[in-house]
């Protein structure tokens, strides 16, 4: 009996430590597991967070990727480049009509999408816009190009806040907005300003609407400008003389093209370089807008989102600190060609699309509303950059030769 009892404990001992050999690697293992079923749970919510803005972007950005791939396609209409009508305007255009004509039955689920292609996807188009430009092409047109460039800009811009909100009684973000688009680069400075003094749609767009009217006058205009001073001489130079001028005062860098281009091959070759050289002044404008010291819309804005206890503190738009940056590597010339091109057309898309959703997000009232002091503006405007642009190229040039 003894024996038994001795035979059965000792299976039992043994049967236990077999046990409890097994549960070993289990209970090695638990932790492990347990640590990461708890980093699936942490990372399930950041996934699951980004999962749910893609999807909520998604429905905007594709319509404004719609709308922007359909006016690139216009853009190469041949009656459309031979007036001048970029991608830029044709989106804007495109983003309108598509805003009256059932937008606002998807414009909640698609709202969030358009916003971003509107404000993020902008920035980053300016940026790009770098590539366009090298420090070589301040070279291109001289110390008198330069010089020209910048004297019309700031006069332009000068007389468009003045005149904007003094004599025509318009608000400061219309007038500095439509100021942006005649003295720099047209839709293209209009865009870029926007998010620097947090103007509305409608007040972008009544000022897009003024400098691409105004541009597409000067397409027709200018070719007989040029067949005037052939017969006055009273700007010297001959075509490379009127191609400068012609950069320097047109809006838009596909009028600038257009324009000069019905004069000769070298004037529009000058002309857009002068041009470009304007452009590349969209930067320093910029930040010199976006200082509170130094611009009342973006002191506004800061104070009434801020509060007043630090009314001068200076705000640096960083995308123009971008595009600069863009520009000094462009210098470089360490992109080959292709992919130059390649960020080029995609740059061009991208603005394309924030057009597109600043028109859908743009209603014909608003316009009406805005009244015709907006026009008004624009047009006194586009005279002192024919007169007064002009009589600046002259002297100027007199002075340096």
């Amino acid at each position: 009996m003894g024996d038994v009892i001795r035979d059965n404990v000792v299976r039992d001992n043994v049967v236990g430590n077999n046990q409890r050999s097994a549960a070993a690697p289990a209970m090695a293992t638990a932790p492990t597991a347990a640590t990461a079923a708890t980093m699936a749970a942490v990372a399930s919510p950041a996934t699951s967070r980004i999962a749910s803005s893609l999807l909520r972007l998604a429905p905007g950005i594709g319509a404004s990727a719609a709308l922007a791939a359909l006016a690139m396609r216009l853009s190469t209409l041949g009656w459309l480049q031979t007036h001048g009508m970029s991608a830029l305007t044709a989106a804007i255009v495109l983003g309108i009509i598509a805003a009256h004509c059932g937008y606002a039955r998807v414009g909640g689920t698609c709202g969030a999408g358009v916003s971003f292609s509107k404000q993020t996807l902008l920035r980053a188009g300016v940026i790009l816009y770098g590539l366009r430009l090298t420090l070589l092409d301040i070279g291109h047109v001289g110390v008198a190009g330069v010089l020209i460039d910048a004297l019309v800009l700031t006069s332009t811009f000068a007389l468009a806040r003045v005149i904007g909100t003094r004599w025509f009684g318009l608000d400061p973000a219309t007038a500095t907005l439509i100021g942006a688009g005649s003295a720099i680069c047209g839709a293209a400075a209009v865009m870029a300003t926007e998010p620097v003094i947090r103007a509305r749609a409608e007040q972008v767009t009544v000022a897009v609407s003024c400098v691409v009217v105004f541009g597409t006058l000067a397409i027709f205009l200018y070719p007989m400008l040029y067949g005037v001073n052939a017969l006055l001489h009273w700007l010297p130079g001959g075509e490379r003389a009127f191609g400068i001028y012609a950069g320097s005062t047109i809006h838009e860098v596909a009028q600038v093209f257009a324009a000069a281009r019905s004069v000769s091959v070298e004037a529009a070759d000058t002309a857009v370089v002068t041009k470009m050289v304007r452009v590349m002044m969209l930067a320093p404008f910029l930040i010199a807008l976006g200082s509170a010291r130094g611009a009342p819309c973006a002191r506004a804005a800061i104070a009434s989102a801020q509060g007043p206890a630090r009314p001068r503190r200076l705000v640096i738009p960083w995308f123009a600190l971008g595009f600069i940056g863009m520009v000094l590597f462009n210098s470089l010339s360490l992109l080959p060609q292709g992919a130059r091109s390649a960020l080029i057309g995609a740059d061009t898309f991208l603005l394309a699309m924030a057009m597109a959703a600043l028109g859908l997000t743009t209603h014909i009232s608003a316009i009406r509303r805005a009244g015709i002091k907006p026009l008004l503006l624009g047009a006194l405007l586009f005279g002192w950059l024919v007169v007064g642009g002009g009589l600046i190229n002259v002297a100027v040039m007199r002075a340096l030769h």
